[in-house]
């Protein structure tokens, strides 16, 4: 099964901490028996300016795609967003004949800036992170792909040293093993 991981950060060199660090985990994933592609897509679009043609072919190969990015302002980075509107095309993605996806697994590895406990029907936010991602799951349903149970590092913004490990850890048996999905309703 080959892994695509498609990393949407600003300021992955300079100002993350935890996204840099999934990267890092996730590039240490890549084997033979279980392929691991990590791509930046701010080191590769800086202007937004997308290559349709290639990152379609980079998804037509993937069995598995995964969208890491930290959560901004309860959704995805600018360039996230932009790209779903360049790449996911209708007659490609979706629609009739849009069928290049189906069958495909989708993952998102989010990273929110508060503490777990804020991310609760009483918490401060007053939604979880799964119902936040509902928009992506919905992207999911749309172009064919089973949408993954999410792999989510809340706290990124002060996240301590011993809990990143343990994130960075995990990370490439989410990447490579058996995920469930998630639930509509979940």
């Amino acid at each position: 099964m080959q892994t695509t991981v498609l990393v949407f950060h600003p300021r992955l060199a300079t100002g993350s901490r935890v996204n840099a660090r999934l990267m890092q985990a996730a590039q240490a994933a890549n084997r033979p028996e279980h392929p691991v592609e990590v791509r930046d897509l701010y080191a590769l679009y800086p202007d937004f300016r997308i290559d349709v043609e290639a990152e379609q072919a980079v998804l037509t190969a993937a069995d598995r795609i995964v969208w890491q990015f930290p959560m901004y302002w309860y959704s995805t980075p600018a360039l996230l967003k932009q790209w779903e509107d360049d790449v996911l095309e209708h007659g490609w993605a979706y629609g009739s004949t849009g069928t290049a996806l189906h069958g495909k697994e989708l993952g998102v590895a989010v990273s929110p800036g508060g503490a777990g406990e804020r991310y609760t029907r009483e918490g401060a936010f007053h939604y979880t992170v799964n119902e936040l991602l509902r928009p992506l799951q919905a992207t999911s349903n749309l172009i064919g792909t089973r949408f993954l149970r999410p792999f989510i590092t809340t706290g990124a913004m002060a996240i301590s040293d011993a809990d990143l490990e343990a994130q960075a850890d995990a990370y490439p048996a989410w990447l490579t093993g058996e995920v469930p999905a998630l639930g509509d309703f979940e």
